[in-house]
């Protein structure tokens, strides 16, 4: 199938693009990567009048390390994010989800913005920005603003900025000390959506000489209607000797108060459970042996 038709506008700068988006209203969509939005096109599962292309507006690309923080623009292809040397050092969970994100080609079309931004519960970059705390930074007419990524994925494909308002940034907070990463998740192939997946990141005090569990963050796709953190799960450890938790009773635990776990074809919502909690189990012991062995990303 081909798309509906439409009137295509390349504006010249990021303002430009807002006023076009305000001025145009529900019938305008933004595009940048087009890797998710081109299919739904093609396929008649969404329609508009207007695209807005701000692929190459180069006030959107960019990766700049700003004290503990990461910036990266959101029109910044997923192919550069994975292969950056900045962002392996401060925000490795990023670099080790970037091969599960789709398929290269996809990769090298696709940004990091669009992505978040489109807010598939199974996607990797938005489970990564709620996971780390991400802070996305947006624009509309009436100016900038800042949203902390707890309080931006809304539901299945949908966020909490205004129908006027452009993804321009993205700022990922830089763990320090002796921390480790990990992400696992399960597909019936690569490229595929992942049925369950969870990320990992711990950061470790031995100041007793007891590797306790300072700081943890776990992250969850594909186990609701957006990603999810395993709060109980990580508050669960805060404190406590690595040494005397257990990965399968962390990977039940990340499961807890998970109330809209979907069934599809790809498996019921219990099914589902259980792969994701053997997926954070993995993820748990793999992040831990990386902080123990004392990695940094200072």
């Amino acid at each position: 199938m081909k798309p509906a038709s439409f009137e295509y506008h390349r504006p010249d700068t990021v303002e430009d693009a807002v006023s076009q988006l305000a001025e145009l209203g529900d019938d305008a969509k933004i595009l940048a990567g087009g890797q998710s939005l081109v299919p739904m096109l093609a396929m008649r599962l969404a329609y508009f009048d207007h695209l807005i292309d701000i692929s190459r507006l180069s006030e959107l690309h960019g990766i700049d390390r700003r004290g503990r923080e990461l910036w990266i623009g959101a029109g910044t292809t997923e192919a550069r994010v994975g292969a950056d040397a900045q962002v392996r050092q401060a925000v490795p969970l990023l670099t080790r989800v970037t091969p599960f994100v789709g398929h290269f080609q996809i990769r090298n079309r696709g940004t990091l913005g669009g992505s978040i931004a489109h807010a598939d519960a199974a996607g990797e970059y938005p489970a990564v920005a709620l996971t780390l705390d991400a802070v996305m930074e947006v624009l509309s007419p009436r100016g900038r603003r800042e949203i902390a990524a707890a309080d931006f994925f809304a539901g299945l494909w949908e966020t909490t900025m205004e129908s006027d308002e452009v993804l321009t940034g993205v700022r990922f907070p830089s763990w320090n000390g002796r921390s480790g990463f990990s992400v696992h998740e399960f597909s019936r192939r690569h490229g595929d959506f992942a049925i369950a997946g969870a990320l990992v990141a711990v950061q470790l005090d031995d100041n007793d000489g007891q590797d306790r569990v300072s700081r943890c963050a776990i992250g969850l796709l594909g186990l609701g209607s957006t990603p999810r953190r395993a709060t109980a799960a990580e508050a669960a450890v805060i404190g406590t000797p690595v040494g005397e938790l257990v990965a399968e009773e962390i990977g039940r635990a990340a499961m807890i108060g998970l109330d809209d776990v979907p069934t599809d074809l790809q498996g019921s919502a219990s099914y589902r459970t259980k792969v994701g909690a053997t997926m954070a189990a993995r993820a748990w012991t793999q992040a831990v042996a990386e902080a123990v062995a004392g990695a940094s990303n200072a």
